[in-house]
């Protein structure tokens, strides 16, 4: 595997840190304020998944026509500067949506870059390093992120953006590579013509709808903990429920090293059986009513997690890179992924909103991700040749 691979990690890894100690400031802002509105939370995450969905068409293709190690510089300076303008106390969800936009950019070019530095034999490794970077820089980034919130908002934003400047400064060391020439014509039209090409095949269906369902349950478990964790758990502040999420991320880093062992590209059909495993455990997190059986759950969820996802944007990374580009491919999922996502915390605010309680919400979503997971693999086929087109 290429040595520029390390450069990467390290890049990925502040990013994503800041990223998540970023969430838990304007989280602990937002909780200071007094009788912050039920709806605010839900509209902060909304606002950062949007950027997703509406910049889709633009921001593949800005990572597949320029050097994505470039890209990653300036995704990080736009990162910079959503966090910098909530030092200059601009409304959290314009700031927020900033910062939204830079993660737009971020992640094509990130997991873009990828089959470029690994090659087919190294890519779903290479993912498992990046899974497993991201995770720990979300645990390590949630739990910095609310405990210097908790001390000093204005330290923690000032922290965030001197990471997101070193993470900018770490990808200078990536290789300048350009895979595709810039396409003519409107980028929308361009975009939804490569949905259609992309999805033709049951490899990539299976792929993009894949990583959706993971997205969309795990946004919807993150913002319904939120919910369920006083209620059984009695957990009344942000640094309780930032400690009970980090078996979940453990869980996903357990996941992602053990899964190239378990799953290689060219059996992608076997990601089904963590995809169900992971169901189960949200439904069975419904039955805990203590802090220590509730982690337990959490860790069995995040290791399915992670043996879900890895395999999914490996695949979805090479097949992507064979056809509309790595970069176009990774777009496309964030856009699939992140309406997922939007509809999910969508649905479950309209649950809460009519009095449905966390509990039946899980048992809800966990039985939903099954039936999801089962209906989506039906058309997969059983032996496949990643490098051959359906």
């Amino acid at each position: 595997m290429s040595k520029h691979i390390y450069p990467l990690l390290i890049a990925q890894f502040l990013s994503a840190f800041a990223d998540n100690a970023i969430l838990f400031t304007v989280i602990a802002l937002v909780m200071q304020a007094a009788q912050p509105a039920s709806w605010y939370i839900p509209a902060l995450q909304s606002v950062f998944l949007i950027a997703f969905v509406l910049l889709a068409p633009w921001v593949g293709a800005f990572a597949d026509n320029y050097a994505k190690s470039r890209v990653l510089i300036v995704a990080n300076l736009i990162k910079a500067a959503g966090a910098g303008l909530l030092l200059l106390n601009v409304e959290p969800l314009i700031a927020y949506c900033v910062v939204g936009v830079g993660a737009a950019l971020y992640s094509p070019a990130k997991y873009g870059i990828l089959p470029e530095l690994a090659g087919h034999d190294g890519l779903v490794k290479a993912n498992s390093w990046i899974e497993g970077s991201t995770i720990l820089a979300i645990l390590t980034g949630m739990k910095v992120g609310a405990e210097v919130a908790d001390y000093s908002i204005t330290w923690a934003l000032i922290g965030t953006v001197a990471l997101f400047l070193i993470s900018a400064a770490a990808t200078l060391f990536l290789p300048i590579t350009v895979s595709r020439t810039p396409a003519a014509g409107s980028k929308v039209v361009l975009f939804f013509r490569e949905v259609r090409s992309f999805l033709a095949t049951p490899r990539s269906r299976f792929a993009v709808l894949g990583a959706s369902l993971f997205w969309a349950a795990a946004a919807c478990v993150r913002v319904i903990i939120i919910a369920w964790a006083p209620l059984v758990l009695l957990s009344h502040n942000a640094s309780d429920i930032a400690d009970l999420t980090l078996f979940l991320a453990v869980g996903i880093i357990v996941g992602a090293a053990l899964v190239p062992h378990l799953i290689p590209l060219e059996q992608l059909r076997r990601a089904r059986i963590p995809a169900y495993m992971m169901a189960l455990m949200i439904i069975g997190l419904s039955f805990t009513h203590d802090v220590w059986s509730a982690r337990a759950v959490l860790l069995l969820m995040g290791t399915a997690g992670g043996m879900f996802i890895v395999p999914i944007n490996a695949a979805l990374q090479e097949l992507g890179q064979q056809s509309i580009g790595s970069g176009g491919a990774v777009a496309m999922q964030n856009f699939f992924q992140n309406v997922a996502m939007l509809l999910s915390v969508g649905s479950y605010t309209l649950a809460a909103s009519l009095q449905v309680g966390p509990i039946a919400a899980l048992l809800g979503l966990g039985g939903l991700l099954f039936a999801a997971t089962f209906w989506v693999v039906l058309r997969l086929p059983e032996a496949e040749t990643p490098s051959t087109p359906q």
